[in-house]
């Protein structure tokens, strides 16, 4: 399934917004004080490209990362953002669409502050600590 839906997220969308991140990140790469958010619109390209089958984490966010993420927000964040969630609000008007929908809202997510964020393959939340992940015979 999740081969299936990347295929189609190809072709319906998919490699447009990836070049837009692409061109987003030689953009902010241009600059000095930009390279790290222009890094991760290079990640977020790859991500775009094949969204089914990974998701996105939260990381450790230092002073100058969150200074970083303040600036990115005021210059181009917030309208990525909402373009983001618009088209994945359009998707979820149809029950085939919802799912492309979903990738869209976890794309937002990360466009909104993309330093202090990383993309893990499968679609499962991590274990937390206190839960047993092996199956062990006592």
């Amino acid at each position: 399934m999740k081969t299936l839906g990347n295929i189609l997220w190809f072709i319906f969308g998919g490699l447009e917004w990836a070049i837009a991140c692409c061109f987003l990140g030689v953009f902010y790469c241009i600059t000095v004080i930009g390279i790290p958010v222009g890094l991760q619109m290079f990640k977020m390209a790859g991500f775009v490209i094949w969204p089914f089958g990974k998701r996105v984490e939260a990381t450790s966010v230092n002073g100058f990362k969150t200074f970083l993420n303040i600036v990115w927000m005021i210059f181009g964040g917030i309208e990525l953002m909402i373009c983001f969630m618009i088209t994945g609000a359009i998707y979820c008007i149809t029950i085939i669409g919802i799912p492309f929908g979903k990738q869209y809202f976890k794309m937002g997510k990360f466009i909104l502050m993309p330093l202090g964020h990383t993309f893990v393959k499968g679609d499962a939340a991590p274990a937390t600590a206190g839960e047993n992940t092996t199956n062990t015979a006592e």
